[in-house]
Parts: C-alpha cells; sequence; structure tokens
C-alpha cells in the first residue's frame, strides 16, 4: 500500500494512492469522518495497528466521496516530530570515489555505522524546490533509501529490527561539500533548509522487500547513480540494532540509508547544483522523488 500526504486546496491530509502516478488518491480524513488516527501521517502511523485492515478496506472499494484527483503531494512526514537520522559511509564504492577525489587511496569500511540528523526544517515534499544558499557554493546530491519506524522500540536486535518497520521512502541528502568539510563535521552541510527531499509517498513494509533494490540519480535527464541496496556495507537490520542501542526509536522516525557513488563532487571535475538543475531520485518498488534546485 502506497499512502501520502498531500493538499487539494483543504490542507495537508492522509490518503491512498490507487494509481501508479499519485493523481487519484483515497482521502482517509473524508473517508474516517475527519477521525483523529487519519489526520497526519505521524497519527496514522501511530495506529497503523488498529487501522489498517479498515484502510485496507476502504483502499479496495474506495467511497465515491473521499477520491480525490489532481492533488499536490507534500512530504509524506511534512514535519518529522524529531530529527531525520541519516547513515554515512555505507557503499564502499562512495568511500573510495570520495578518498579518490581527495588524492587518498582506497580504504576499508567504517567500524561502525556513522549518523548525523538533518533538522526538520530540512524536510521537503516532491517538486518543492531545494534552495541553492549563497552559503553553499558546492551543493550535491544522494538518492537514498529511506525508512520509517513504526513500532517503537530501544536495543533492538538485528532479528526484529523488520518488525519495527512500517514503510519506505525515497530521501535525498543534499549537501553543501565545502560546509561539510569546513565546520569538520556534518551537521551544518547536511541541515540547511530544505535539503531533505523525501516522498513520493510511503510504501508498506508489507509490500516491499528493501534487501536487493535498484537505486538512481539523474540530473537534467543525466544517470549520475546506479547502485542496489544489497551493496550496503551495514544492511537495514544492522542499522536499527545499532542506532537503537540505548536510543528510543519512534512511530515516525525516518533513517536514512546512505548513499551509493556517482555523487558529484567526486567527478573529475566536480560537478555542484545550481539553479535550474532538477534531480530525479529513484528507488525500485517505490517511484522516483523530482527535486528542482532554485536560488534562495
Amino acid at each position: 500500500m502506497r499512502l501520502v500526504t498531500f493538499d487539494a486546496g483543504a490542507g495537508a491530509r492522509t490518503g491512498v494512492v490507487l494509481d501508479e502516478t499519485g493523481a487519484s488518491i483515497l482521502d482517509l480524513t473524508a473517508a474516517s469522518g475527519g477521525a483523529a488516527p487519519f489526520a497526519t501521517m505521524l497519527a496514522l502511523i501511530a495506529a497503523w495497528p488498529e487501522v489498517k485492515a479498515q484502510v485496507t478496506d476502504w483502499a479496495a472499494a474506495p467511497p465515491a466521496a473521499a477520491m480525490v484527483t489532481g492533488a499536490k503531494l507534500l512530504a509524506p512526514i511534512p514535519r518529522p516530530a524529531k530529527n531525520v537520522f541519516c547513515v554515512g559511509r555505507n557503499y564502499q564504492a562512495h568511500i573510495n570515489e570520495g578518498l579518490k577525489a581527495r588524492g587518498a587511496p582506497p580504504a576499508p569500511p567504517p567500524p561502525a555505522p556513522e549518523f548525523f540528523t538533518k533538522p526538520p526544517t530540512a524536510v521537503i515534499g516532491p517538486d518543492e524546490p531545494s534552495l541553492h544558499f549563497p552559503i553553499n557554493d558546492a551543493m550535491d546530491y544522494e538518492v537514498e533509501l529511506a525508512l520509517i519506524i513504526g513500532a517503537p522500540g530501544r536495543d533492538i536486535p538485528a532479528a526484529k529490527a523488520f518488525d519495527h518497520i512500517f514503510g519506505y521512502t525515497i530521501g535525498n541528502d543534499v549537501t553543501g561539500r565545502r560546509l561539510q568539510r569546513k565546520h569538520g563535521q556534518w551537521f551544518k552541510g547536511k541541515g540547511l533548509d530544505a535539503s531533505c527531499p523525501l516522498g513520493p509517498w510511503i510504501v508498506t513494509a508489507d509490500a516491499l522487500d528493501p534487501s536487493d533494490l535498484q537505486l538512481t540519480m539523474v540530473v537534467n535527464g543525466e544517470p549520475r547513480q546506479d547502485s542496489r541496496t544489497s551493496n550496503m556495507i551495514f544492511p537495514i537490520p544492522f542499522l536499527i540494532e545499532s542506532l537503537s542501542g540505548g536510543l528510543t526509536l519512534e512511530p515516525g522516525d525516518i533513517i536514512l540509508t546512505g548513499t551509493p557513488h556517482g555523487v558529484g563532487y567526486a567527478m573529475d571535475p566536480p560537478r555542484y547544483l545550481k539553479a535550474g538543475d532538477v534531480m530525479e531520485a529513484s528507488v525500485e518498488g517505490i517511484g522516483t522523488l523530482r527535486t528542482p534546485v532554485a536560488d534562495a
């Protein structure tokens, strides 16, 4: 099932996508008569065990009065309750391309996942512009598989990790490369406003096997990144086990799982983003997240 947050003129609502493009949506707010569990995606995720059967029935036989067409798609979770968790250097070929760009030899993978975060103010939805700030003269892209936590938990063992996943979406970890290095850590270069496109919807965990999905990034029609989730150094169960150690994951928490090789700064010469560019991040089984670049 594909769940979406959309705006058809009455503000943000939750829905079920019933076609391949997102043009036909079952409005869960309307179908439920405005019931609280359907008011926001965060509320829907928290209530999912109780409402899943009802949503499945509505999707199978949509009430005509609850159907919407031509709505604007928003980020699936427009305002996360916490920072978005991110994983750095989780694909070996991406590690090596970065080292090569700096004149260094290949290196072994990190001994443990490298976590950082992006603030809620970074999140934008499909077709919303990612902003090119004057402070960011080395703007880059990173396609990623993003997962959404459903059942809360702390100290989650890898064997139980998938029990805690609600679903999956596409993330684009837009990055300021020189800022990233200037400040000696990653938050500033990766935490700018509008630097975390997410969407176009959430595919529920029961509808997608994330173990070997193709990820691609196309910029202005030119293929840049192309890899598979099976190339992750630390697979999803390990990431959840590691991140949840002593740290409670809650419904609606978002985790970006890392980007593969093909980023702009590692090209020769580097090719950074500028206003007018269009990024198209795709993940097999989910779809495509389109993001234009605009001057701030």
